[in-house]
């Protein structure tokens, strides 16, 4: 019994053991060694999905910093949620960041009384001086040694950026080790096609911020084709001297701001297939979109009495992001009158004066659970300005939306849903009580909005793998390989005219033309002695 009970114990503290390595070997996978990842993050809706992509990493027990400035809009370093948030001291620059973002929707509002140089020129001044309040914040931070040996202390693994938001790219050189991109676009895919490598053919990918879509008319592509030469030309003369100068002196050796984001091992492109037209896209581009969508949860006890008093007609969400939190008060007066003529309830995310027109079916809150009010069964429209984040939000619960674009993405989201049937835009600058109203009335009760809709959400939801398990992956990936070197294309390693063959098109038009020349000289020297032979018969 005593060898029995000797036997039993062993085989206890074997199966102890067992469960321990297992435990260990678990942790080990699921978690890639439970990595350090620094961030370098960029203000508003960006930072919002950026956040979705931290937690997950956070879950995955690994350990992340975000390095922030003294002044921010939405990193709030009280309030971090699981990260560390490093912050370092710079001049006060979110006023004047925000009013950088106020002035590019200004002149969004006038862009119908512009000429298209007027229009260029100022688009031009407006990236001029966002570019030159973000080289001021990466400056701020790479030069100061004290921040700079805190981060080499850190062995950091990987870095997270945004190409829109330039620094991250050098402080990864910097500390020697491998970073990623997170974005949706930059302007007319200049960084992702110049420093990515990606293909972009003109003929059928519409330039960002031209509200094409991939069915183009000949004008259409016209169109496409000299915004296509015009971001090129952008970019070329958008102030990459000063980016260039400041990355070689910091690096100590000559080098482009481009060719350093070009060592991207990974860019996360937040978008996918159910709202992106098809394109091409290389080994190191991941499509993440809506890798912040989750199920809802219940509501707030009072807002979901609210909803439940809609009965059968339901309810429409309404929200204009976090930038826009108010509106002008005839603005908030001619909505709140065509809100008041549908039989739904709407919950409206809405901060200013409350509209003398609002009906009793409207109730304005300075906050709403977005995501929650989506995926309640009784929601029947979404109001939105084409945020991503929101657009996912609807496409992952399946909501037909009235689209109100304003600024940067928006009017092209909106474009993409209307084009696949799932939205309905009204002119913000524009539109008349009638127009919302009709708006509204076109998306809930023709039927196709809805359809459409949730066509858009099985495609989003029947993916192999969840975007948000995804983008965790190729970071895990990276960190456990240090770099995902393979996946890089050749083309960074080229010359623009050897990328696009014009060398090897040339050799080739050479070598015709030496034929060429060759068989007519010899065509001539052949009829010069055949003409001799017969002026010699004829002499004699």
């Amino acid at each position: 019994m005593k060898l029995v009970g000797g036997k039993a114990e062993i085989t206890m503290r074997s199966e102890k053991w067992v469960s321990v390595l297992l435990l260990l070997q678990l942790c080990y996978f699921s978690c890639g060694s439970c990595g350090k990842v620094l961030v370098w993050p960029m203000e508003y809706s960006h930072w919002i999905n950026l956040k979705a992509l931290l937690n997950g990493l956070i879950q995955r027990s690994h350990e992340v910093t975000v390095l922030t400035p003294s002044a921010t809009v939405f990193i709030d370093p009280g309030n971090s949620s699981g990260f560390h948030v490093e912050v370092f001291p710079v001049e006060t620059i979110q006023e004047d960041l925000a009013s950088v973002f106020e002035n590019w929707i200004t002149l969004w509002s006038e862009f119908r009384k512009l000429s298209a140089l007027q229009y260029g020129a100022a688009m031009q001044k407006i990236f001029f001086e966002y570019s030159r309040l973000i080289k001021l914040q990466c400056e701020s931070a790479v030069l100061n040694k004290d921040l700079m040996k805190t981060l080499k202390n850190g062995k950091y693994e990987v870095v997270i950026s945004d190409a829109l938001c330039p620094c991250g790219e050098l402080i990864a050189e910097i500390l020697g080790i491998p970073f990623f991109y997170s974005l949706r676009f930059t302007m007319g895919n200049t960084l992702e096609k110049y420093c990515g490598g990606l293909p972009s053919p003109p003929s059928y990918v519409p330039v960002p911020m031209t509200i094409l879509t991939d069915k183009m008319t000949f004008m259409e592509r016209v169109k496409n084709m000299l915004f296509f030469i015009y971001f090129d030309f952008w970019f070329q003369n958008f102030d990459m001297k000063d980016w260039d100068q400041f990355y070689s002196d910091v690096l100590g050796r000559p080098t482009t701001l481009c060719e350093t984001m070009g060592k991207a091992d990974i860019w996360l492109i937040r978008t996918y297939w159910d709202l992106q037209f098809p394109h091409p896209y290389l080994p190191n581009f991941e499509f993440v979109g809506g890798l912040h969508c989750k199920p809802a949860k219940p509501l707030p006890e009072e807002m979901e009495k609210f909803v439940q008093s809609s009965g059968e007609h339901g309810i429409v969400v309404f929200s204009l992001g976090s930038m826009i939190k108010n509106l002008t008060e005839e603005k908030g007066n001619l909505i709140a009158a065509a809100l008041a003529q549908i039989p739904q309830k709407v919950l409206w995310r809405y901060e200013g004066k409350k509209p003398d027109t609002l009906g009793p079916n409207t109730r304005t809150y300075d906050w709403i659970p977005q995501n929650d009010l989506l995926g309640h069964p009784k929601t029947k429209a979404f109001i939105t300005h084409g945020g991503a984040n929101g657009i996912y939000e609807a496409i992952y619960h399946g909501v037909p939306m009235i689209g109100v674009p304003m600024f940067g993405d928006q009017p092209d989201n909106i474009a993409h849903m209307k084009a696949k049937g799932a939205a309905v835009e009204v002119d913000f600058h524009t539109m008349t009580t009638a127009d919302m109203l009709n708006a509204l009335k076109t998306v809930i009760n023709n039927p196709s909005y809805k359809e459409n809709a949730m066509r858009l959400s099985r495609i989003h939801h029947e993916q192999p793998v969840k975007p948000l398990d995804r983008a965790v992956f190729w970071i895990e990936f990276v960190m456990r390989h240090k770099g995902a070197k393979h996946l890089r294309p050749a083309a960074h390693d080229l010359t623009w005219y050897q990328y696009h063959s014009l060398d090897v098109i040339g050799f080739l038009l050479a070598c015709v033309a030496t034929v060429f020349l060759i068989v007519i000289k010899c065509c001539l020297f052949c009829c010069g002695k055949l003409g001799k032979t017969e002026k010699k018969q004829k002499r004699a």
